[in-house]
């Protein structure tokens, strides 16, 4: 189950409906091992693309040296789909590469409401999980 704060939240929403038509990406870290997602870090979408998201390789590498700086890890790894549901397709398949991570997907389609669905991605395995908003 992935709890996350509701401000944490909104932060996550609010990016993918600024980012929209193109998807937003970005990745919320906390202290290794906890599984609490604390630090909000909106990340650039390197493609700028309303259907494909990728982060900037040096901004990536900096996030990441950064969270292993601090002694934290992404707890969630987060992206928008703009047209299609929240749910992971084969390229987010093939980018999910931290196991321990909550895969947050955000869909835009409805200007009205976002979906927010969570999932655990291991070895190709697709697990949705429920998100409590505390």
């Amino acid at each position: 189950m992935l709890r996350i704060e509701r401000a944490i939240y909104d932060l996550i929403v609010a990016h993918a409906r600024r980012d929209h038509p193109d998807e937003a990406c970005g990745v919320v870290a906390g202290p290794a091992g906890s599984d609490r997602p604390v630090r909000f870090i909106e990340m650039l979408n390197a493609e700028r693309s309303p259907t494909f998201y990728r982060f900037d390789s040096m901004e990536q590498f900096q996030v990441w040296k950064e969270m292993d700086d601090r002694d934290e890890e992404p707890v969630v790894i987060y992206h928008s789909h703009t047209a299609t549901e929240a749910y992971p397709s084969r390229t987010d398949l093939s980018y999910a590469s931290e196991p321990n991570a909550h895969y947050v997907l955000v869909s835009t389609r409805d200007p009205e409401k976002a979906e927010f669905r969570s999932y655990r991605i291991v070895d190709g395995e697709i697990t949705e999980e429920p998100v409590e908003i505390i």
